[in-house]
C-alpha cells in the first residue's frame, strides 16, 4: 500500500510539473534576450534593471496565456480528459480565470513602465499587438486557435512584435548618453542633440534588417513548439471542433510539416547570412544547433502515432528554441565585441 501511495504522489507531482509548464517559459526568455542582444550590437548598452522588469512582466503574461487557455479549453470540453489541466487540478474555474487576468494586468503594467522609462511609444504598441494576438488566439468570442490560426498568431506575437519591441526598449534611453563617432551610425536621436554631444531628452533606435531577421527566426521556432504541442491531443481537439492544423492534416502529414519547418529554419538562416542581415557569428553558432533540429524531426517521425511518447515532442522543440535563441544571442554579442564593422541595414525609422 505504501508503494501504491508513493506512485500516486509521483503521479500527482508529474501532473503539477506538466501544469506549470516551466520549460515553455523559454518563450518569454528568448525574444527578450535576442532583442536585448540586437540592441547591444548597435548601442553597446544593456540595462539589467529594465531587462529583469521585462522578463518578470513577460513571465506573468505567459502565465496568463497558460491559465486562461486551460479555462477556455475546459469550457469547450477540450480539456475534459486532460489531467494536467490547471482547472482540473485546482478544481476552480473562476479562481483560475481571476488569477490569470490579475497576472495579465500586472504583467502589462510592467511592460508599460519599461516603455515609459525608455520613452518609446512604438515598443508598447508592438507589445500590445502581441498581447492582442494571445487574446484572440484563445479567448471568446474569437478563439482563432479553433480555426487553425494559432501558429500564425504565435509567430507574429513572439517574433516580429515581441522581439522587435524588446529590442527598442533595451536600446532606448532617457538618460544622457555621449554619442561618439563609433556609435553615431547606430543611434537615431528622437530630439536634437546638444553641442556637447549629449541628447538631453531621449534616444531611440530604428528598426533594422538585423532585428527583423532575428525576430523571424525566433517566431519560427516558437510556432514549432505550439504546432508540436497538439500531436497528443488530436482526437480530443477533433471531438470539440478545435480544428488545429494537426486535426486537419493528421499526425503523419504533420510530421512532414515538422521536417519542412526545421529545414525552412536553417535554410532561412543561411539566406539571411548571405544577405548579411545577421553577423556571420550568428550564422555559424546557430548552424551548430542543427543536430537538435534533426533530433526533433526524427523523434516526431518515429513517434507521431504514439500518444504517450509524442507528448514529449514539444519539449524537444523547446530545446531547439532555447539553444537556437542562445546561439543568436551569443552571435550578436560576439559581433559587437569582436567585429564593430557590422552595420545593420536601416529598414525604417
Amino acid at each position: 500500500m505504501h508503494h501504491q501511495a508513493n506512485e500516486e504522489d509521483v503521479s500527482r507531482a508529474t501532473l503539477i510539473w506538466r501544469a506549470i509548464k516551466l520549460p515553455i517559459y523559454s518563450v518569454a526568455l528568448v525574444p527578450l534576450t535576442v532583442g536585448s542582444a540586437a540592441a547591444y550590437l548597435q548601442t553597446g548598452m544593456f540595462s539589467a534593471r529594465r531587462y529583469f522588469v521585462l522578463l518578470i512582466s513577460s513571465v506573468l503574461i505567459i502565465t496568463w496565456l497558460n491559465l486562461s487557455n486551460d479555462v477556455y479549453d475546459f469550457d469547450t470540453g477540450a480539456d475534459k480528459n486532460k489531467t494536467e489541466s490547471v482547472v482540473n487540478l485546482v478544481g476552480s474555474r473562476t479562481g483560475t480565470l481571476v488569477a490569470a487576468y490579475l497576472l495579465l494586468v500586472l504583467g502589462f503594467v510592467g511592460l508599460t513602465w519599461a516603455s515609459v522609462e525608455a520613452g518609446n511609444l512604438r515598443a508598447i504598441m508592438l507589445l500590445t499587438c502581441a498581447v492582442i494576438c494571445g487574446y484572440i488566439y484563445q479567448c471568446p468570442p474569437f478563439r482563432l486557435s479553433y480555426q487553425g490560426l494559432g501558429e500564425p498568431l504565435c509567430f507574429a506575437a513572439f517574433g516580429p512584435f515581441a522581439t522587435t519591441a524588446f529590442y527598442l526598449l533595451l536600446g532606448s534611453t532617457r538618460l544622457p548618453i555621449l554619442i561618439t563617432n563609433n556609435f553615431m551610425v547606430f543611434h537615431f536621436p528622437c530630439h536634437n542633440i546638444d553641442s556637447d554631444g549629449f541628447d538631453r531628452e531621449n534616444l531611440c533606435l530604428s528598426i533594422t534588417a538585423t532585428v527583423l531577421s532575428a525576430s523571424l527566426l525566433v517566431g519560427l521556432t516558437t510556432s514549432l513548439i505550439l504546432f508540436c504541442s497538439h500531436f497528443h491531443q488530436v482526437e480530443g481537439d477533433r471531438n470539440v471542433g478545435k480544428m488545429s492544423p494537426l486535426v486537419r492534416l493528421g499526425t503523419e502529414r504533420g510530421s512532414v510539416v515538422v521536417k519542412w519547418a526545421v529545414m525552412t529554419l536553417y535554410s532561412l538562416l543561411f539566406a539571411i547570412g548571405l544577405s548579411r542581415a545577421l553577423p556571420l557569428s550568428c550564422i555559424f553558432l546557430c548552424a551548430m544547433t542543427s543536430p537538435i533540429g534533426k533530433l526533433v524531426v526524427s523523434y516526431v517521425e518515429e513517434n507521431h502515432k504514439d500518444k504517450g511518447k509524442i507528448f514529449m515532442a514539444k519539449y524537444y522543440c523547446v530545446r531547439l528554441h532555447a539553444l537556437f535563441g542562445a546561439a543568436l544571442v551569443a552571435g550578436l554579442i560576439t559581433a559587437r565585441i569582436l567585429v564593430t564593422k557590422h552595420i545593420p541595414k536601416l529598414v525604417f525609422q
